[in-house]
């Protein structure tokens, strides 16, 4: 039947009918809050380029991580920053880093908190690029053994998971055997499987210091343009042992996420990008939009796409609405 018997404003008169009949739902358990973490003591600096966040020292993230598992939030990823760089990027695996002794004091203060890592070697490296340069070019196997040695050294330090981002092909087959081969079975990967070189990550490159100092990542990272190629990539890492498996960025590649929840029975997490978060809160500096309800549909739409986990700059705040 049509109009005037059908009335679809029927199922809108109320905030209550609407919650009602809402199809979507978004909660704190929906997210991860990714986090930076420094060298230094007593550390909580602004970062200039990302509105409400910071980078911690261990001894200050442990409070900032007790805040978060008090919203609900059940999980943060660790990225980190280095004492010093080199070519290699050899911090990145050592235990002594920021992010292994970040990890063992959030683990040890909010035990219940998951706690995540990135592993990629693009903050580490003097020269910015996620892999070891050969030549003027990224030497794929050979970066493979350094971000092995990387995830060993997080999940020794007590990670939950390791989340790799570089973009290596093979590298989640060579760290989930470093990581059994090290007696490190629990451990869950959670891979960047649908990495894009996008534009959105303006402002995550500069709180990491870790852009490019020459040329690009698009030998690495998938072009935008090639759609079809991310479902074969996220294919080839549940193939090769990813427990969970990431679209990254989430707005511009909605469609990605979608194709991705109806091909693949495993979890799906989106990463709603530094980008994405910063063009919010530009527009709303300008009077052009509501944080809190551009903040909120945002994340219903990334929700409703597909994905089951959201990395999230925005879960702080979303929870705190949540929760009220």
């Amino acid at each position: 039947m049509t109009f005037p018997y059908t009335r679809m404003r029927r199922l809108r008169t109320s905030p209550a009918m609407r919650r009602l009949v809402g199809q979507t739902r978004l909660s704190a358990s929906d997210f991860v809050y990714p986090l930076f973490v420094c060298p230094g003591r007593g550390v909580k600096e602004p970062i200039g380029s990302m509105t409400g966040c910071f980078h911690f020292s261990v001894d200050r993230v442990v409070e900032e991580a007790r805040e978060i598992a008090a919203l609900g939030i059940p999980a943060v990823l660790l990225f980190g920053l280095p004492e010093k760089k080199d070519g290699v990027g050899s911090e990145a695996w050592s235990a002594e880093s920021a992010v292994c002794r970040a990890v063992a004091a959030i683990k040890q203060a909010v035990p219940e908190l998951v706690v995540m890592t990135d592993v990629c070697l693009c903050a580490y490296t003097d020269h910015g690029h996620c892999g070891i340069l050969k030549d003027g070019r990224i030497d794929n196997d050979a970066t493979l053994e350094r971000l092995s040695e990387m995830a060993v050294a997080h999940a020794r330090a007590g990670a939950d998971g390791v989340a790799p981002s570089d973009m290596m092909d093979g590298r989640v087959l060579w760290i989930r055997r470093a990581l059994d081969e090290a007696g490190l079975t629990d451990t869950a990967i959670l891979s960047y499987a649908a990495k894009f070189a996008s534009a959105f990550y303006g402002p995550f490159r500069d709180a990491a210091h870790s852009a490019p100092a020459d040329g690009d990542r698009k030998s690495y990272q998938m072009d935008p343009a090639a759609g079809a190629q991310a479902m074969r990539e996220i294919a080839l890492d549940i193939e090769e042992g990813a427990d969970m498996v990431m679209v990254k960025p989430a707005l511009a590649y909605l469609d990605i996420i979608r194709q991705a929840k109806d091909r693949f029975d495993i979890p799906l997490a989106a990463y709603n990008v530094s980008g994405e978060y910063m063009m919010i809160h530009a527009a709303a500096e300008k009077g052009l939009c509501d944080v809190q309800q551009t903040m909120l549909e945002t994340l219903i739409a990334i929700k409703r796409a597909g994905a089951d986990i959201i990395i999230t700059y925005f879960a702080k705040d979303a929870a705190r609405i949540m929760q009220k």
